[in-house]
């Protein structure tokens, strides 16, 4: 049990992280996410093959894995521009909020009751967020896409769980991941219609010279190579790892109340890494503050409905 706690715990940092490496990697978010996309489908193939896993998928299965491929590409695209055009704290805060809309879409989509409870939560986390938008005027793109993707999230999120249980996970990413690749290769010729600057090829620094001093030089390394892989790798395909093996072994509630710490532990890091507070005002800690209450009075929900369960 300790050991699958500290599996999940070390895969929501790996997701957090993922905040910190969109600011790092140059590209543009269309082709960070192409480029994602691409590593992960290639690696999780490698996989599917060496362990003798890979299966099939009939056509009806591709197109649900499809649409929800696409979702996920445009929430990662919507994600890595809000980081572009703000910073990582103000995307990770805003992405924050999907729980809220999740809480609206959810029984809207599944024909379910609303749980009045949650709506409540959800208000107060928007209320955080129009705080961070009113206070933080400069990253007024930056807030929306931010809140853009929280929404994508919501729902590839309530799409991917209809269906979880009719493929293994490792076969949904690679599908999602395949087709979201397609998708973002078709949509190419319009990125460089619009904005024909946009530069395709990863930079690619030297990394001999960061090896003199490593620790130091390694956040300023300009390879994108680098931080590419690490993002599919590590944060993708490795995190993805970690949690399937605490999944097996602790219950939806805990994982539930871990996974709310994703965007704290990003925020934590692109503080600690590039300093973000300086470029904060106190209206996004504020906002900040309102969303973090609402996510903690929800797993105070949840753990009162787990031990009135058990009675």
């Amino acid at each position: 049990m300790k050991k699958a706690l500290i599996q999940l715990h070390i895969a929501v940092l790996l997701w957090g992280f993922t905040g910190v490496l969109g600011k790092l990697i140059s590209l543009d978010a269309p082709l960070l996410v192409w480029y994602r996309m691409l590593l992960t489908a290639l690696f999780v193939l490698v996989i599917l093959l060496v362990s003798k896993k890979w299966i099939r998928v009939d056509t009806k299965g591709v197109k649900k894995l499809a649409s929800i491929g696409g979702l996920m590409a445009a929430h990662w695209v919507a994600f890595y521009a809000a980081i572009k055009f703000s910073n990582a704290s103000i995307a990770l805060v805003c992405l924050s909020t999907s729980s809220v809309f999740t809480s609206i879409l959810d029984p809207l989509m599944n024909k379910t009751k609303y749980n009045f409870k949650e709506l409540s939560l959800g208000l107060l986390a928007l209320l955080g967020m129009y705080l961070i938008y009113r206070f933080q005027d400069l990253y007024g793109i930056g807030i929306l896409l931010g809140i853009l993707a929280a929404l994508l999230s919501s729902i590839f999120t309530i799409f991917n769980k209809r269906i979880a249980a009719e493929y293994p996970v490792r076969t949904m990413v690679f599908y999602e991941m395949s087709i979201g690749f397609l998708i973002i290769t078709a949509l190419l010729p319009l990125l460089y219609y619009y904005l024909p600057d946009t530069q395709f090829a990863p930079q690619q620094d030297n990394l001999l010279s960061v090896m003199d001093n490593l620790p130091a030089n390694l956040l300023s390394l300009k390879n994108d190579w680098v931080w590419l892989v690490i993002l599919a790798l590590c944060c993708t395909v490795w995190a993805q790892t970690l949690a399937l093996n605490a999944l097996k072994k602790l219950s939806s509630f805990t994982i539930t109340l871990t996974v709310n710490m994703e965007p704290v532990y990003g925020i934590l890091l692109a503080i600690l890494i590039y300093r973000e507070d300086k470029e904060l005002s106190y209206g996004f800690f504020i906002g900040m503050g309102l969303i973090c209450l609402s996510v903690v009075l929800q797993m105070r929900s949840l753990i009162v409905a787990s031990r009135r369960a058990k009675t």
